[in-house]
């Protein structure tokens, strides 16, 4: 994964979790970015690293993707 991908994801985010879907559907309005890699697997990237949190959420039907205090110290460090 690339690491310019992260601070337009965590723009997308502002702060909202989001499901893949709607990730996507943000940064196609906001950047007209679109990931050249599967986004999902991008996000898990992202989430490995600490980055952003995420799990899966039957009521959403997929995986949920949110940053906290925690993701956003290692983005500010």
């Amino acid at each position: 994964m690339q690491d310019d991908i992260a601070p337009l994801v965590w723009k997308v985010m502002d702060g909202t979790p989001l499901t893949t879907g709607e990730v996507i559907g943000r940064l196609d309005d906001q950047f007209r970015h679109r990931c050249p890699d599967d986004m999902a697997k991008a996000l898990n990237r992202l989430r490995r690293r600490g980055l952003i949190k995420g799990e899966v959420s039957a009521d959403a039907g997929g995986w949920v993707w949110w940053t906290d205090a925690e993701c956003l110290a290692r983005r500010d460090g």
